[in-house]
């Protein structure tokens, strides 16, 4: 069976396209865990100031 060696002319732009699609994918990925810890770092701030702004149980009872 004789080999097509015009297929091979495609390799170099197909190792490009996939790189290009790697990147892609770890950048998406990078840019979702980034917002999932900001959006984390607010809601534990949200957390802590709601448990600064409340006066503690122990001293109600005093």
């Amino acid at each position: 069976m004789p080999m097509n060696w015009q297929a091979l002319s495609n390799v170099p732009f197909l190792l490009y396209l996939l790189a290009a699609k790697t990147l892609l994918l770890c950048l998406a990925f990078a840019g979702v865990k980034h917002y999932q810890g900001k959006r984390l770092e607010a809601q534990r701030r949200r957390e802590e100031e709601e448990a600064r702004r409340q006066p503690p149980a122990d001293k109600k009872e005093q």
